[in-house]
């Protein structure tokens, strides 16, 4: 996977550098502005970019902007923002295309180096990586709408969907909830033809079922003003 880096933090962007070197990724780049991040980008076309929600010179959405501007300048580029605390809305924008390959971590809760590479996989592998604070927010978001993609789910269904969007695997799943594979299995095939999904691989058909309802809930979040 070649990664590129976007933390305006010395300290911490050699850290993600050498994390990502030591599990055998190649940092093809490691800047400190928006404007770095799109032009380096755009050149080095690499397989995730890995960006701080908070950088100069405002320190308060550049990175989640520059990572708008990159997939809308790189159609599918996967990306994952890394933030201090939950905001819908920079959640809401990233999921708004309807495409996979996005992620939205909260620092503090980053509590296994491994853990969190292999949420950047997956991310540039085309799928999500959300921090569960961002799910259950967004998917409360859902619930208090009076009509949504979630009124058809069971409240089992809605547990299975919300540990889905936090990139779960089914052992995982079933772990959590402690029940066996095969009925998660049933819920997810479930889940799966209440949304509508058309047919496909089934890891395929999760992702669009995640961000099926991910983005009808966070269309109800409403935009920044800024």
């Amino acid at each position: 996977m070649r990664v590129l880096i976007a933390e305006d933090n010395a300290l911490l962007r050699d850290g993600l550098t050498r994390l990502m070197r030591d599990h055998g990724h190649e940092v093809v780049a490691a800047v400190e502005t928006p404007d770095e991040i799109v032009r380096r980008g755009r050149a080095l076309r690499p397989d995730l970019a890995l960006l701080d929600v908070r950088l100069p010179p405002t320190f308060t959405d550049e990175g989640v902007r520059a990572a708008l501007d990159l997939r809308a300048a790189i159609p599918g580029q996967a990306v994952l923002v890394l933030s201090q605390y939950v905001e819908r809305t920079y959640a809401g924008e990233l999921l708004a295309d309807g495409h996979g390959g996005v992620g939205y971590l909260l620092k503090d809760q980053v509590a296994e180096p491994s853990e969190f590479v292999r949420a950047c996989e997956r991310v540039a592998a085309g799928g999500t990586a959300l921090d569960p604070e961002v799910v259950a927010q967004l998917l409360a978001q859902g619930q208090r709408r009076r009509s949504g993609l979630l009124d058809d789910l069971t409240p089992r269904e809605r547990e299975v969907l919300a540990l889905m969007t936090e990139g779960r695997s089914n052992r995982g799943i079933a772990a959590s909830m402690v029940v066996s594979p095969g009925a998660v299995e049933k819920h997810i095939t479930s889940i799966l033809g209440k949304l509508d999904l058309p047919a496909g691989p089934e890891d395929h058909r999760r992702v669009l079922a995640v961000l099926k309802v991910l983005r009808d809930a966070a269309d109800d979040v409403p935009p920044r003003t800024s």
